[in-house]
Order: C-alpha cells, then structure tokens, then sequence
C-alpha cells in the first residue's frame, strides 16, 4: 500500500490541496487560485500541476501515491461524471479519467458536500458513527448523507441535496434554485436573517436586532448572541428557526435513519445553544424509531473537504 493520498477541495475562488498519510494525517496543506475563465479549461492542469511539484519537491514517487481525491461543487456519480458546474463553468465529462490522465494516478471524485461529510464521518464530528448527515448551514445549506460508511450519491450525483428539499408552500422569495419554499431559505444563516427580518416588521416590540437591521449588522450570530442576553424577539425568531431544522431533518431522519446529525456552517458557530431549539423540535417531529439520533458540532471546518476527498480514494 503506498505511504501518501492527496484530498482536494475545489471551490470557485480557491482549491485547497492536502497531503495525508493513510491514517488521516494531514502532513501539509496548501491552496491555489481556482482560474475560471474560458470554461474553466485550466482548473484541473493546474491541481495536477500543483500536486507532481508537490512530490518532487517531497521526492514522492507515483508509486507511493495511493491516489487524488477531489470534491467539486457539482452534482458528480459514482463513476466521476459531473452534471455541470456552473460556478466553475464546467459542462458534462467524467473528472476522474480528465485529472486521472494530468496526474497519470488514480482519481475519485465527489460532490464538494457529500465529501465534507465523508470527512467529518472519518477524521471529525461524525467520528465513530457511519450512518451520519452533515449539514453546513451557512448561505444556503450544504448536506452529505453517509449510510454505512458509504456516500450516498443519487443517479446523477444530486443525493444529499437536502437545502432543496420543499419545506413551505406559498414563499413568495425564490431560492437559488429557482424554486420557492426550500429548506435552505428558512434553516441557512441567510434564511435566519430572513426569519429575523419578518418578525422585526411584524411586531413593534423592542430589540437590540433593531439597532443591529439599522447598521446593517444583522446576522445568524447577532440574532444568537441576543438570545444569549435573553432578548425576546431574538428568542422568537430562534425558535422559528429551530422549528424549521427540526422539521427538516426529522425528515431526512425518516427517509435515512442516522445515528448522528453532524452541524457546521456558519451558524454552528453559536454552538451548543443552538441545539436546544433544534432538538426539541426534532423530537416533536421525527418518526419514533429515529428519535436516538444525536446532534453534534462539525470539527474540521474548512479542512472537511480535503480531508473527505482523500478518504474518498481510501475507500
């Protein structure tokens, strides 16, 4: 078996590459500008570039390289065929044989989110379980579902797109997506200050988020740090909140059964207060045999994803 694995976690502005021994170590990571112009025809031959200087100047041999794993965002299949991604300007065509062929070593490659999840199930939150959900509530919300041990991809690589589930009818706002009522617009750190802005126009009630929405400052974290001062209308719009994730994944629950539901994002940054308003409703709201699921807090932050993407060549 070789000594090293690479994980790289592509995003539209920056690629971020992490060398790993076969244990999950992180030996030295590093990142390079993610260059999108013209279709985005050099993205990959510049990771590949990266990665051989890499092992030249570590004097890495191809073959002690077990392989590279990458994670995108894009809907990708089992077999490395992505479904368009449009940040990066990328059309359809299989990445593992398109990087495989740069690097001439052994290419698997994920969703950007599943791959989170599959490293926070390995090296972080979701340790020790692997029947796990990751859902990274941040603009929108990014979600992995790992079922025994093993990413659950979808016919086209759209499985675990839990953001756009449809969670409200008749949300006159329109989702990213195109859509109206989803997930992401009511459970995101964006849906948040949408909640908290309809119940600051709906109510004459005082509260420090009125100064907040005046500045400019209203947040996910402004509306959590008042509730850690008791304030009443941030309390309100926690609770909403709180009932829209319990809703949500009490669904989710209901179709995979996990056994952990692993929270990062944005918003996972008010900590373990935020569990008391999602947990309540998850347990009013969840099927009983689901109801032993725990919740914990993501621990990798933004190394998730290099640490999923070499996982995902590890097997």
């Amino acid at each position: 078996m070789g000594k090293y694995c690479f994980g790289v976690d592509l995003g539209g502005t920056t690629a971020k590459i992490g060398l790993f021994s076969p244990e999950g170590d992180i030996l030295e990571k590093w990142e390079i500008p993610t260059r999108t112009e013209n279709g985005g025809e050099n993205i990959l031959s510049d990771i590949a570039d990266a990665v051989l200087a890499k092992m030249k100047e570590r004097g890495i041999a191809k073959d002690e390289v077990i392989g590279v794993g990458i994670g995108v965002p894009g809907p990708v299949d089992d077999s490395g065929m992505i479904y368009r991604a449009v940040n990066l300007g990328w059309g359809v065509f299989n990445i593992n044989e398109t990087f495989g062929t740069l690097l001439g070593l052994p290419v698997k490659a994920g969703n950007d989110a599943n791959v989170a999840a599959l490293g926070e199930m390995w090296r972080g939150g979701g340790m020790g379980y692997k029947d796990i959900v990751l859902a990274t509530l941040g603009t929108g919300i990014g979600g992995g579902i790992i079922t025994n041990g093993k990413i659950v991809t979808g016919s086209k690589g759209a499985g675990g797109e839990i953001g756009h589930m449809h969670i409200e009818d008749g949300e006159p706002d329109t989702c990213g997506c195109g859509n109206h009522g989803c997930f992401e617009q009511y459970g995101s750190a964006t849906g948040m200050v949408r909640l908290a802005k309809r119940r600051l126009a709906a109510s004459k009630e005082e509260s420090v988020l009125r100064d907040a929405q005046a500045e400019g400052t209203l947040s996910a974290k402004a509306v959590f740090d008042a509730v850690k001062d008791g304030d009443k209308i941030a309390c309100e719009i926690a609770e909403e909140f709180g009932a829209y994730l319990g809703k949500g994944f009490a669904s989710i629950a209901a179709v995979v059964n996990p056994e952990v539901f692993v929270i990062g994002g944005g918003v996972s940054k008010a900590g373990d207060i935020l569990f008391q308003y999602i947990v309540k409703n998850y347990q009013k709201y969840t099927f009983h045999a689901c109801r032993n699921a725990v919740f914990k807090l993501a621990t990798l932050g933004n190394d998730a994803g290099i640490y999923g993407a070499a996982k995902l060549v590890l097997g």
